[in-house]
């Protein structure tokens, strides 16, 4: 359990986070971590442990002495809250202040694991606030070209051993480092804030409870990311290892192989006994996200209409891409991450179908349930029609677009347009939630799981 005393550090250090309006771009975030690992050459090592594919530079900083915490920032580009929190860790580690500087540990901070990938979101960084601003600019790598999920997997007949640089420089630190912890610097999108940790660090869960509450932010109560995943506490799950994933999906008679075709940071995690942690913080809130109370509609129905909604989904993206795809010129991870997202959204309704013929599916849904099924295919319809229409009209604007592309755009922009005018109706309803306490609530549980998994480590610990 987190010590009262050191809870109470960690809250007056994210009470003293100065406010923000918006994320860092890929140039800013280097030139920052730069500046401080300069002004503290005898705190500070840097280290270039790898490249990108396109040749940006992958730097690790290292401060302080004892069992190694790696964090990782933009794992996945989409999410740049960790942007802030990793060059504040940075900064406080460097300049010996606050709690981070406190617990000990060697502190190895990646601020932006795959810079490629977020230059492709850049367009909405400075207004983050903006739904349709945000979804217009969306950017997600395909699966296997998502940093932390592409580590070598080899379970239950499924094989990847094909890492991206970025991944392969992720890994060559694990293995120098064997790390007591690490930590994907993730955020969700629509919510409320939830977690996911390995079952060691339950020590660290009432500070993950306190340190939201504490600056104002709800805890999100709607349905998990992976159906059918138990908490160990509310709103805290176990860490999602790709192994899990294949094992539950096949439990529940659904192929997993269209669902996890490669390992992730916490398979690879385990070969060194690794602690894991992740905190997911939405940009924007809505009442319903922690509401509990029946909703008046059956639990059953919440999910078929979930699947219906992204059954229809799946159909338009794979009729715009099965049109144009035959004439596509330019490939770009753009283009492979909408291909990718059009063919899993074309088979993602069967799960939520699956799991409303099962018997437990027979209650009343929560508010908080329903909501969360309702906006899943929103989002979906968001960023996986944004990704494919951005990918033609790439085409169009580069002078290659045969006229089958042009007519797939056309089509898919009509439906785009109208799902952009139901996301506006909605806004309105959403509360932008300040940046400064999204960044509270990472930095602060960040430092909580560190303390946790620091203690596990510590001389005379239970073994």
């Amino acid at each position: 359990m987190t010590a009262p005393d050191l809870l109470e550090r960690i809250l007056a250090r994210v009470d003293a986070l100065r406010p923000v309006s918006g994320f860092p771009v890929v140039d800013e975030i280097r030139a920052e971590a730069d500046r401080i690992a300069a002004a503290h050459p005898d705190r500070v090592t840097r280290t270039t442990i790898g490249a990108s594919r396109l040749g940006e530079e992958i730097v690790d900083y290292a401060v302080g002495e004892g069992p190694s915490i790696v964090i990782v920032g933009g794992v996945h580009p989409n999410e740049p809250i960790g942007f802030h929190t990793a060059l504040a860790l940075l900064r406080d580690l460097a300049e010996e202040r606050g709690p981070a500087a406190e617990l000990g540990g060697r502190w190895h901070i990646v601020p932006c694991i795959d810079p490629d990938g977020a230059r492709l979101n850049e367009s909405w960084f400075a207004d983050p606030g903006d739904r349709i601003g945000y979804a217009r600019g969306f950017y997600r790598p395909a699966p296997v070209e998502q940093v932390e999920w592409s580590f070598p997997l080899d379970h239950r007949g499924i094989v990847f051993d094909d890492p991206m640089p970025e991944t392969r420089a992720l890994m060559g630190l694990m293995d120098e480092t064997e790390p007591a912890l690490i930590v994907g610097l993730h955020n969700g999108e629509l919510g409320g804030v939830y977690y996911y940790a390995t079952p060691d660090l339950v020590g660290a869960i009432d500070a993950l409870h306190a340190i939201p509450a504490h600056l104002g932010l709800p805890l999100d109560r709607g349905e998990p990311e992976f159906a059918g995943s138990e908490p160990l506490a509310e709103a805290v799950f176990p860490e999602l290892t790709s192994i899990d994933m294949i094992d539950a999906l096949e439990e529940m008679g659904i192929d997993p192989t269209p669902h996890v075709v490669s390992g992730g940071t916490g398979d690879y995690g385990r070969l060194f006994g690794a602690s894991a942690f992740v905190a997911e913080l939405p940009y924007w809130s809505h009442p319903a996200s922690d509401d509990t109370s029946g909703s008046g509609r059956s639990y059953r129905e919440v999910l078929l209409r979930r699947a219906e909604e992204l059954d229809e989904l799946g159909a338009v993206l794979l009729r715009a891409l099965e049109r144009a795809e035959p004439h596509l010129a330019i490939d770009s991870p753009l283009r492979r991450g909408a291909t990718a997202f059009a063919h899993m959204m074309a088979g993602s309704g069967d799960e939520a179908r699956q799991r409303a013929a099962a018997p437990e599916s027979d209650r009343e849904a929560t508010v908080a349930e329903a909501f969360s099924n309702e906006d899943h295919p929103r989002m979906f319809r968001l960023r996986f029609g944004t990704m494919l229409a951005r990918t033609l009209r790439a085409e169009v604007v580069a002078g290659t677009a045969a006229p089958a592309v042009r007519l797939a755009l056309a089509d898919l922009e009509t439906h785009l347009e109208a799902w952009y005018r139901e996301a506006d109706a909605h806004q309105e309803t959403l509360e932008v939630l300040p940046i400064e306490k999204l960044v509270g609530v990472q930095l602060g549980t960040v430092l909580a799981a560190a303390d946790a998994a620091l203690a596990l480590r510590a001389p005379g610990a239970p073994g």
